[in-house]
């Protein structure tokens, strides 16, 4: 399957070796395909560069074992269809254009009503409900 990682579980993933960083690591190793684009990559390196730059480098290696797909440029048709707030649509918009099956964000706030529903066939999940359902 293919899953999107938010730039938050990136953040968290590369922040601590804990449950997401674990997270992570248990749906590579399940044969699932892990991937960002250069939006949400970004994102996560500026935001641990400015709240624990020595994770920076750990963001770095993950990255290297990441699937990798250039930032879109959002369709109008597309953008105006995602009911999320409109700084998350270049999220969803990335995990609709590269055909993810799933997209784990730790957003609760903006993602948070939309957890195990599908958009466009992507289905959100919290690392902990990505756990559940695809471990």
């Amino acid at each position: 399957m293919r899953i999107f990682l938010d730039a938050n579980v990136l953040f968290s993933a590369a922040k601590s070796d804990g449950a997401v960083r674990e997270l992570a690591t248990l749906l590579a190793k399940a044969g699932h395909e892990l991937w960002v684009d250069d939006y949400v990559l970004e994102e996560a390196r500026r935001n641990l560069a400015a709240k624990a730059p020595d994770a920076v480098t750990v963001l770095e290696r993950m990255a290297g074992r990441l699937k990798r797909m250039e930032t879109i440029r959002l369709d109008r048709e597309l953008e105006a269809s995602l009911p999320v707030h409109e700084k998350d649509r270049p999220v969803l918009a990335a995990a609709i254009h590269g055909r993810c099956q799933a997209l784990v964000t730790g957003d609760t706030t903006h993602f948070g009503a939309l957890f195990g529903k599908q958009v466009h066939g992507v289905t959100l999940h919290s690392p902990r409900s990505a756990a559940i359902a695809l471990l």
